[in-house]
């Protein structure tokens, strides 16, 4: 039986000053770093042969915390462009807030909760799920197949859409679709790679 643990990154110091992150590379802020920590004591007892995160500097740090236990100091770790947030093109580095009264909240619910449409000169849930899926499909799950146990950190869109590629949910079910930073989520796949456990943490 292979395990895949997915893990968003801790409260990031943009989620903090709540703008559009997307592909901006800021750090975690003083609670991400203990939401990072809390993730790996939640975790602590799995057994991992690689871990994954996207790229960017949030994601990275919250990998190299957890692995930071003794347990797991010796497993590979990859940072890969493939697991990046979405893009938010024209929003990134504006306040949620602010955007919403000009645009409307209608308007930026649209951007940030459906499948297809993509924000201004960004990237839509849909665009980002066929480059999570590509990548996990050719790098993970051959890993677990063979019964590999994968650790993979990486953002709230970006585990939005594996997720929904993993649990088979609809572009209306992942709406609603909550992933918290520091939120941890467990899969254990059977033989040929049947879907045998999903929990939250």
């Amino acid at each position: 039986m292979a395990l895949l643990v997915l893990v968003r990154h801790g409260e990031s110091t943009a989620n903090l000053a709540n703008v559009f992150t997307g592909w901006l590379n800021v750090a975690l802020s003083p609670k991400g770093e203990e939401e990072a920590l809390v993730a790996a004591e939640k975790l602590r007892g799995f057994h991992f042969d690689a871990a994954y995160s996207s790229d960017l500097l949030r994601s990275e740090r919250t990998l190299d915390l957890i692995v930071s236990r003794p347990a797991w100091a010796t497993i590979p770790v990859h940072h890969v462009a493939a697991l990046r947030e979405r893009m938010y093109g024209d929003l990134q580095g504006l306040n949620k807030a602010e955007t919403a009264l000009k645009y409307g909240q209608a308007q930026i619910d649209i951007w940030r909760r459906s499948y297809a449409v993509a924000p201004p000169g960004g990237e839509s849930l849909q665009q980002t799920q066929a480059r999570v899926v590509k990548f996990y499909d050719a790098e993970i799950v051959p890993q677990l197949r063979a019964g590999r146990d994968i650790l993979l950190v990486a953002h709230g869109n970006t585990l939005r859409a594996l997720r929904m590629y993993l649990e088979q949910l609809t572009p209306v079910q992942v709406e609603s679709l909550e992933i918290v930073t520091g939120g941890v989520h467990v899969y254990r796949f059977g033989a040929n790679m049947q879907l045998v456990e999903s929990q939250n943490l």
